[in-house]
């Protein structure tokens, strides 16, 4: 059980469900009627298994990475960082690729469970629709690293990284409480996208060596260790400035700009880069920008609920 929490990599999760955060309490602070209740559409029950099925997608993408990256041999003694199960030894190919079967079918079931909790019989095409983007998740969570035409060695991790864990996280999440789409959401979601993307890239980089002699052909390795430093810069920095710009679009108060604090991190995170200039040691700093940005979500959850206690102060206290 040890081995299979160390494969699961529980110090991923926190970045993973980021964006379910800032979707589901951005819901909870959509007003309804005139007293500005928190709306009727957000559920907890759905709030639950949008962060079960997540989390689910996450170790299931941890399982595959280890598996496909193992079995090409991409994890050898010249990888950074902790060692990986396969890599290691502690668990077997064949017994990875079953722990993927079962986390596969697990997930699935999350997620129909989530799709039916979230829109029961009422809204068949939006079903549908989210079914859709569950297989494909669960595809891309696996094809990452998995079979001859892996897509994270050929460059398109990124893309799969901003799609699933900062559009389809925060703006999907949103969705299923809301049933409408809220164009301003588009902001913090590509944030935590950026955020998220950054965290890739961090790894990449740190790992620029090993993936080049092993043939996994990384942004980093195609375009080489200075490129992805701007490209770090730019993603890093654009989530910051979109935050910002979300906040100023919904009119928040001077004390919802509680979420700036996380930038703090953020900022420091990016001098680190800067000096680096040996990759290896950027490993430290993974932790840092995944928490970071968990941190950055919880916050700008905080934020955009934050009126609350003056709907209770109005109607309970007078407006005292």
């Amino acid at each position: 059980m040890k081995h299979w929490i160390e494969a699961a990599r529980v110090r991923t999760l926190p970045l993973s469900v980021s964006g379910i955060i800032v979707g589901s309490f951005y819901a909870l602070s959509r007003p309804t009627d005139e007293v500005l209740t928190p709306t009727a559409v957000f559920n907890w029950t759905t709030f639950g298994l949008l962060l079960l099925t997540t989390i689910g997608l996450q170790i299931l993408s941890n399982f595959a990475n280890d598996y496909g990256d193992g079995i090409k041999g991409t994890d050898n003694q010249d990888r950074v960082g902790p060692k990986r199960a396969i890599q290691s030894g502690v668990i077997s190919p064949p017994a990875m690729k079953r722990g993927i079967v079962i986390t596969t079918f697990l997930t699935f079931l999350s997620a129909v469970a989530l799709i039916y909790n979230a829109f029961q019989f009422k809204y068949f095409y939006y079903s549908l629709v989210f079914l859709i983007l569950g297989i494909m998740a669960i595809s891309s969570a696996i094809r990452y690293t998995v079979g001859k035409n892996a897509y994270g060695y050929k460059g398109y991790g990124d893309v799969f990284v901003f799609v699933f864990f900062g559009l389809v996280s925060t703006f999907g999440s949103y969705f299923m409480f809301a049933k409408e789409l809220n164009w301003l959401l588009f902001l913090p979601s590509i944030t935590i996208g950026f955020l998220s993307v950054g965290v890739l890239n961090l790894n990449n980089m740190r790992d620029e060596e090993s993936d080049r002699k092993a043939g996994k052909n990384t942004l980093v390795v195609q375009k080489g260790g200075e490129w992805a430093k701007k490209y770090h810069y730019f993603l890093i920095i654009t989530a910051m400035i979109l935050a910002v710009v979300f906040a100023i679009l919904n009119n928040f108060h001077f004390d919802q700009y509680l979420f700036l604090a996380a930038y703090f991190p953020l900022i420091s995170h990016l001098m680190t880069v800067k000096r680096n200039r040996n990759p290896k040691l950027l490993d430290p700093e993974l932790k840092k920008l995944a928490l970071s940005t968990f941190f950055l979500s919880i916050l700008l959850a905080m934020s955009v609920i934050f009126f609350i206690s003056d709907v209770i102060a109005n109607v309970f206290l007078g407006g005292r």
